[in-house]
């Protein structure tokens, strides 16, 4: 079934030649379809056959997250009569337990939200800003040309907390101590650690070993991270939540969690001082938009990179990538040149909105994408790609999403940055500080330049697709710098090749890297595209063939998770991502 409309996608002609004469009678996307099916050594009874599991279907709410017990703590919440809001924080909160490497309260929030009374979109900034001692001079006296990636150095203030409150006040119906208390109560007892999230565990060992804080809080006798099924227990954390749910975000900016902080700060090197903490607060924002083949995509302005995925739709929108086919080398190509362009604009003036100017409404723009779009050519890879000229006028992260029984939406993002974040944890409060400082640029002249109290440029980005003035989709793709090149193939996907919302997600994926940074350094200009197992060797050979530098890579390639509101039958359709330990889970 076709989520987005009811056309089918076609293969390049010597594909279809192929499945024509074998299969006359099936539609080309099943074909293909079966063909993959067949190497992943599975056949579903029904099409498309390759796809990991059926898509969730529910009438009333429905809650997708990468892990199952944090989608099922959210799905109680609204079973008990609690919002999208409040079931988004239950869940964020228990992925806060049970996979720390990638988030936790000491990282940042953004979210997007449909208020079906107020038939209006809102959206969330709650990221932390630099310590008011974090200056360009200090790391110059250190004889530092960029901030450290890991350690304290890389601290900003974490946001996560702030973003709570501000989504329970504003539009939460049950009160934190409710809503926390399935995430205390989990800390404390224990949990069976899942498959990928044990594997992210242990890469991670030899940081966590090095820092006392963290070896103490993450693993095992404070040597080993905990294996596939064995629990474990996170009683710091707890404490933490407990003060939380009692004491509201007053706990964590100006109370014993954010001294307790400032205080290990001191001790290791850090610049945090307690008035980084009391001046930091979340920020309501609008969130912006281009519109693509009849839908309306929605993302966040910068200090994060959710743009990338508008300019990269605006600059595919002229081409025909319905009859590319998915999987194609035409399509492939098209996708890795646009990136490009998105992402030296993105290196040059994605930054802090509230301290630099921005010339969003000019990226974003279907003017702008066609001045760009010039220099794409579909047979040779460009590989002296720069940033655009619009006038200037006055790595781990955790995506959920919720819709509730009142079709209230909530598309919610949150991360640490790295795994473990900076790998410093301070002993007492249970949980790593991230490392988003380190995205800052030290020369003087980057608009994502550090100065004192300013937000960093940032990686996660929550989307949601509406149409007719309706929510429609709302979803996010974890995972760095994959994310915008992930919200762009699922799109894609969904509306150009008819896909539902979980195939759309199970379908092999690509992702350019070696583009600039927003931290000042310059790519390389052809970069590399990294390809699943299920992109063809001729694929790869044709991409190889346009002057691509090709190599096929596995994990790296983001977390899913996707719910679709059906308004004519008034069901819900939801999706997560194969290469997580997630569900969709509805009632």
């Amino acid at each position: 079934m076709s989520c987005f409309n009811n056309n089918r996608s076609l293969l390049p002609p010597f594909f279809l030649l192929f499945f024509t004469i074998i299969l006359m009678t099936e539609p080309v996307l099943d074909a293909q379809a079966q063909d993959l099916s067949r190497q992943a050594g599975y056949d579903r009874p029904v099409s498309p056959s390759n796809q990991s599991r059926s898509v969730v279907v529910a009438k009333h709410g429905m809650v997708a997250t990468s892990h199952p017990l944090a989608a099922q703590t959210g799905l109680d919440i609204l079973k008990a009569g609690g919002n999208a809001v409040d079931a988004a924080i239950a869940a964020n909160a228990m992925l806060g337990v049970v996979e720390p490497m990638s988030n936790g309260i000491g990282g940042d929030l953004f979210c997007i939200y449909w208020d079906n009374k107020s038939k209006k979109l809102y959206g969330l900034n709650a990221s932390g800003r630099s310590p008011y001692q974090a200056t360009r001079e200090y790391f110059s006296g250190k004889q530092l040309d960029e901030i450290p990636l890991f350690g304290p150095l890389a601290w900003s203030v974490p946001g996560c907390v702030s973003g709570w409150q501000a989504l329970n006040e504003r539009f939460g119906t049950v009160p934190l101590k409710q809503i926390l208390a399935p995430s205390i109560h989990t800390a404390r007892e224990g949990f069976p650690v899942s498959e990928v999230i044990a594997h992210y565990w242990n890469v991670s060992t030899a940081s966590l070993v090095a820092n006392p804080g963290s070896a103490m809080t993450y693993l095992v006798d404070g040597k080993r991270p905990p294996g596939f099924g064995e629990i474990f227990r996170l009683p710091k954390l707890a404490d933490s939540y407990q003060l939380i749910a009692e004491q509201g975000g007053d706990a964590f900016y100006r109370g014993k969690i954010a001294r307790e902080i400032v205080a290990y700060s001191e001790k290791v090197g850090g610049l945090f001082t307690m008035k980084d903490f009391l001046d930091h607060k979340a920020t309501w924002v609008e969130p912006v938009s281009t519109n693509y083949r009849g839908f309306d995509i929605w993302e966040l302005p910068p200090s994060g990179q959710g743009i990338a995925a508008l300019q990269m739709l605006n600059l595919i929108e002229p081409y025909d990538v319905k009859s590319m086919g998915p999987g194609s080398a035409n399509w492939l190509h098209l996708f890795s040149e646009v990136k490009k362009l998105a992402f030296e604009d993105r290196a040059k003036f994605y930054a802090d909105v509230d301290v630099v100017d921005v010339p969003v409404n000019i990226l974003i723009s279907k003017e702008y994408a066609k001045q760009r779009g010039a220099q794409i050519n579909m047979k040779q890879a460009n590989d002296q790609v720069r940033h655009g000229e619009p006038r200037i006028q006055n790595g781990d992260t955790v995506y959920l999403t919720v819709v509730d029984k009142d079709r209230n939406c909530c598309s919610f993002i949150q991360s640490i940055f790295h795994g473990f974040g900076s790998k410093v944890t301070p002993p007492e409060v249970g949980f790593a500080i991230q490392n988003r400082g380190a995205l800052f640029s030290l020369d003087e002249n980057h608009l994502n330049r550090l100065a004192p109290h300013k937000r960093p440029f940032h990686t996660i980005i929550p989307a949601m697709v509406t149409k007719d003035n309706k929510p429609y989709f709302s979803f996010g793709v974890m995972g760095g710098d994959m994310q915008p090149q992930g919200h762009v193939q699922i799109l894609v996907n969904m509306i150009d090749f008819g896909m539902n919302v979980q195939h759309a997600g199970d379908l092999a994926r690509i992702r350019h890297l070696g583009s600039s940074t927003p931290t000042g350094k310059m790519g390389d200009g052809l970069g590399i595209v990294e390809v699943e197992s299920g992109i063809p060797d001729t694929i790869v050979d044709e991409l190889k063939s346009r002057g691509h530098r090709v190599r096929r890579s596995v994990g790296g390639f983001g977390g899913y998770q996707g719910i679709l509101i059906d308004h004519k039958n008034g069901v819900l359709h939801g999706a997560t991502e194969p290469r997580k330990d997630g569900t969709a889970v509805g009632y």
